[in-house]
């Protein structure tokens, strides 16, 4: 794999963050349904020098250069019929493959992004690959004119018989309203005869419902039912004012339990199956090369780590002004490194702790059970609710302490404390953590379910409200 060109990336960009893992998302959903001269116009991306660029690659062989520094028309020309071309493939792969709705909804908003012309073409011996910008797509004009050639025989057959249907209902209607209600009157003559007048009796009859209806008239005040005016008054916001915030003496407080062992590097571009057959891979067996080109595209981003970090980030700013959050990260035995409480003010610190985490070369490991045991001592859990969210993807592999037991001890002596767990490995290995604190479980095990699964996480804690404006 040869690398096309590198171009600068925002990485503090959420926006841009999330379009560069769903990008990777696209890839894993093609690559099965297409040739490998289809999927070969997809570079592919991989961040480098500290996220601070994106590297293209590209499967091809050869020199690469601009589309447009290309002079030779004739050249140009077939070039971008053969880009079309693939991508006319595409299109028509994302309208066969079986895919469940919300995959297809996300196939169809990405197929815009392939054909915009903010993309850079890059060509490789007569090949076109796209170099993605992740900007707002501005599609070719011409881009219509082929679905319109396609299908104009059927537009017309559908107007034929849309018009033959509207004939024939018009036709219809006239045949049973127009001569028939031209007869119903002569049909209602006889209904006129004079028997009619023997209406003497009816003023009696009439006389005596009128005088009845005063009293139902006095029952008039109804329409002072009006009173459900009071409905409108807002029913709990679901915000914090900022007096809630300086009445509350029982703030809560958070610890944030971070897992920044080596399994965190792991892909969630791979299959569970393709995972386990990594972990238990018989390293010997392979040359030097083989190995590192294995453990390069089972630990390529988005990565278990990387995902997490964006998403804790993107949590901690969802959490109330008021809530002060300890950080406590899992990196080697016997114990886990803890930090002191942010407060909202000294939040950015606590984000570039997190955005620094890298996990070390030797002796890596998930110190889980001293970690829950350090954060636990951090919190009140008795006087006031107090919360620990645990992002990890394995169980402790530092001591054979029994985790569940430490969980249960915890219930019973700080039984307002609650943990939840965001399961990126999703073994359930530490259920019973959540289980016995009434905290709940979170499994994730791709960018998107991370997202999701993370603020599930924190909106269960009930800390996320917003200040009311």
């Amino acid at each position: 794999m040869q690398r096309i060109t590198r171009i600068v990336f925002d990485h503090n960009n959420i926006e841009k963050n999330s379009l560069l893992d769903q990008y990777y998302t696209l890839l894993a959903l093609l690559k099965p349904h297409l040739t490998e001269r289809t999927f070969s116009i997809l570079a592919i991306p991989k961040l480098i020098d500290d996220n601070q660029y994106i590297a293209w690659h590209t499967d091809l062989e050869g020199q690469p250069i601009l589309l447009s520094d290309i002079n030779n028309e004739s050249q140009k020309s077939k070039i971008e019929k053969t880009l079309q071309n693939r991508l006319n493939d595409i299109e028509e792969t994302v309208k066969l493959i079986a895919v469940t709705d919300q995959q297809g909804v996300f196939l169809s908003s990405w197929l815009p992004r392939l054909k915009s012309l903010r993309n850079s073409i890059y060509v490789i011996n007569d090949d076109p690959v796209i170099v993605n910008t992740f900007e707002d797509p501005i599609l070719p004009a011409s881009a219509p004119v082929p679905i319109i050639a396609q299908t104009s025989f059927w537009r017309w057959w559908d107007f034929l018989l849309l018009g033959l249907l509207l004939l024939g209902l018009l036709g219809l209607l006239w045949y049973l309203f127009c001569p028939y209600g031209k007869e119903n009157p002569v049909i209602a003559e006889p209904v006129l005869t004079q028997p009619v007048e023997e209406k003497e009796p009816e003023p009696t009859i009439i006389e005596t419902p009128k005088k009845e209806q005063p009293p139902v008239a006095k029952s008039d005040p109804e329409p002072i039912v009006p009173a459900p005016i009071p409905a409108p008054i807002p029913a709990p916001k679901n915000c914090i004012t900022r007096q809630q915030i300086a009445n509350n003496t029982d703030t809560p407080k958070m610890v944030m339990i971070f897992d920044n062992s080596a399994s965190m590097k792991l892909t969630l571009m791979e299959t569970p199956e393709s995972i386990d057959k990594y972990l238990h891979a018989d390293w010997y067996s392979m040359s030097e090369d083989e190995a590192d080109a294995y453990q390069k595209r089972m630990t390529r981003l988005p990565n278990r780590l990387s995902s997490s970090k964006k998403v804790a980030l993107s949590a901690i700013d969802k959490i109330q002004p008021e809530v002060n959050i300890a950080l406590v990260t899992l990196s080697s035995c016997p114990a886990a490194h803890k930090t002191s409480f942010y407060s909202y003010e000294n939040r950015d610190k606590l984000k570039n702790k997190i955005n620094r985490l890298k996990p070390l070369e030797y002796n890596s490991a998930t110190p889980l059970y001293n970690g829950i045991k350090q954060a636990s001592k951090m919190l009140d859990g008795v006087n006031r609710d107090d919360y620990i969210l645990v992002i990890s993807d394995g169980e402790d592999n530092c001591t054979k302490a029994n985790i569940c037991t430490l969980a249960n001890k915890i219930s019973t002596q700080q039984p307002r404390l609650k943990i939840n767990i965001v399961d990126i490995a999703g073994q359930h290995k530490i259920d019973c953590i959540a289980q016995k604190t009434g905290g709940k479980v979170y499994i994730a095990q791709s960018p998107t379910q991370i997202v999701k699964q993370m603020n599930n996480a924190v909106s269960n804690m009930n800390i996320s409200k917003p200040i009311c404006e």
